[in-house]
């Protein structure tokens, strides 16, 4: 993609947005709702027409071509199962409208259908499958078209947690097995996180950082991606530089390798690298919430509420008096006025 934009009237979906895939890569477009990556997705698959700009796939423009010449692969949020058809059918409803020949179409839908474990599943209509195995269906027709590249957006939004965390494995094996160039659309960092070959965030219609998702997670490019990425959100405490210490809200913190900055800053850093201890920064617990794992710890530093991983037996009571050692090492500064990272 090059330089693509995308305007619905006078409100602009997609700011020039300019990101390369990698052949057999799965790319995953994070971000809030209304961020821009449903419209990109779009663009990509031809359903909608950009301003400006150029897509190529595999070398080849496809700016001006219809859907149906990208040879591309789509899977809807809302799975779009036809009803009336069984499963065998639906799977194999592309290859029958491009004419491929019956003997072509029976094996590559057993393919899918044992790729995907839908074999005893064949012959049943939509009606009669869960929302987890209508969503394998809708894959599985995607796979069939050996298309060059397959476009989901949110396809797991409907199912529920436990069945979410499933399907997350089963797309993660069935990308392994199938090399598929892949560009998937979520809102949920954990999907992201952990299905992702390369994450590129979005925001207000362009493309905000995109990295490997620990490199966005440990480095965020800017404040808007630390407090979109993670659970929870990094923490963010506005203040400035005095004398080799970072100064907010009355406290002090004594910093080994100042940041080379002036003005107002912002460091973040994340719940995992605070630890409640004998030394550090005062703070007072506000709320302690046991997630089994681990407890978190949301205390007020200076007048700043930050939050901390804690063991989940850490026994600690709302008002209490405790102190706050900060991994230095993991601090990420940002400029205050722009919101991008002090590098």
């Amino acid at each position: 993609m090059r330089g693509v934009s995308r305007s619905f009237g006078r409100t602009p979906a997609l700011r020039t947005v300019d990101l390369d895939v990698h052949d057999g890569e799965f790319m995953v477009l994070l971000g809030p709702s209304g961020c821009g990556k449903t419209t990109l997705l779009r663009t990509i698959a031809g359903l909608e027409r950009p301003d400006a700009g150029a897509i190529a796939i595999g070398g080849r423009d496809v700016t001006s071509l219809a859907p149906r010449d990208r040879n591309i692969a789509m899977v809807f949020q809302s799975y779009a199962v036809f009803p009336h058809m069984t499963v065998r059918a639906n799977i194999g409803f592309g290859l029958r409208m491009r004419r491929t020949p019956k003997a072509e179409q029976a094996r590559r839908v057993a393919d899918a259908a044992a790729l995907l474990g839908l074999e005893a599943l064949l012959e049943r209509f939509p009606g009669q499958l869960s929302g987890g195995q209508r969503q394998r269906v809708a894959v599985a027709r995607a796979i069939v078209m050996d298309a060059d590249v397959m476009l989901m957006d949110e396809p797991l939004s409907n199912l529920d947690a436990l069945l979410r965390l499933q399907a997350r494995a089963d797309l993660k094996r069935l990308h392994g097995e199938v090399k598929r160039t892949t560009i998937y659309v979520t809102h949920d960092q954990v999907e992201a996180m952990s299905m992702g070959d390369r994450i590129a965030v979005m925001g207000d219609g362009v493309i905000v950082q995109c990295d490997l998702p620990m490199a966005v997670y440990d480095h965020p490019a800017t404040q808007f991606v630390g407090g979109f990425i993670g659970s929870p959100p990094m923490n963010f405490v506005r203040g400035a530089m005095s004398d080799s210490a970072f100064v907010a809200e009355g406290v002090r913190l004594r910093l080994e390798r100042p940041p080379r900055a002036g003005g107002e800053i912002v460091m973040g850093v994340r719940a995992e690298h605070l630890r409640i201890g004998a030394e550090g920064l005062p703070a007072d617990v506000l709320v302690v919430e046991p997630l089994g794992s681990h407890a978190l710890v949301t205390v007020r530093v200076g007048g700043v509420p930050v939050k901390i991983e804690a063991p989940v037996d850490i026994g600690l009571r709302p008002d209490e008096r405790i102190h706050v050692a900060v991994d230095q090492a993991r601090i990420r500064w940002m400029d205050a006025a722009t919101g991008t990272a002090i590098r």
